[in-house]
């Protein structure tokens, strides 16, 4: 289903990493503190920033690995899980910061009237203290992390729990995101979908996923849409 411009829309659903904050430089340092205590050797983190957007525990895996979907050894994992989450939690912060323009797009739209939630796959032990500590979770109406539900994108369920929480069908929600898996969860929910260029998206170019729109900046984001007022 394609959409027409300008979207008629009262929720706007917003992808964390990679789309609002650029989280990169702490996964990555956190990763290579697992691994220098596991006895392996580091990442590059150009390549980890190819490997977010799957929740935690796959995050963990491709480090391991060095694969997409390879499963490491399972001893191994459990420990490098454990690994990750306490040294993940003790910087989630530390270097992560909004891409330029988020702050000012979400201002804006929120200005505009429209009802704005965070949608991520990221755990909630991760997401609350990364939105709160750069004083952007004032903003959601709604957060839902990687385990706030049974399933998590690309799977459509986020995306309808956050139209009944907003008393809306699909079709007057839009989804803001960077990857594959927010242009799938979208489709399936029957929702329109705009991406960011600059995103994770496992080091493809998000125009292969075929998106409705594609953005620079969340700046851009308003002018697609207009406010639906029934």
């Amino acid at each position: 289903m394609k959409f027409s411009f300008p979207l008629v829309v009262k929720m706007v659903l917003i992808d964390l990493d990679g789309t609002l904050i650029d989280t990169a430089p702490d996964l990555a340092a956190a990763v290579n503190r697992m691994l220098a205590e596991l006895g392996l050797p580091a990442r590059d983190p150009g390549t980890v920033a190819g490997w977010i957007g799957d929740g935690v525990p796959r995050f963990v895996k491709r480090a391991l690995t060095g694969e997409l979907e390879a499963e490491p050894d399972p001893a191994l994992f459990a420990r490098a899980l454990a690994l990750f989450r306490k040294h993940y939690g003790a910087g989630v912060a530390e270097r992560s910061r909004p891409f330029p323009g988020a702050v000012a797009g979400i201002e804006r739209l929120s200005a505009l009237g429209f009802a704005l939630a965070c949608i991520t796959n990221k755990a909630e032990a991760f997401t609350l203290p990364l939105l709160k500590n750069l004083d952007l979770y004032k903003y959601f109406g709604l957060v839902l992390s990687g385990d706030s539900l049974p399933r998590q994108k690309p799977d459509p369920l986020p995306l309808r729990h956050a139209c009944r929480h907003f008393g809306i069908t699909p079709d007057h929600g839009v989804l803001v995101g960077d990857s594959r898996n927010d242009v799938q969860a979208a489709r399936a929910a029957g929702m329109p979908v705009i991406c960011v260029t600059y995103g994770y998206n496992y080091g493809h170019d998000i125009r292969e996923s075929g998106p409705d729109a594609v953005v620079d900046s969340l700046t851009e984001v308003p002018q697609y849409l207009k406010l639906y007022g029934g």
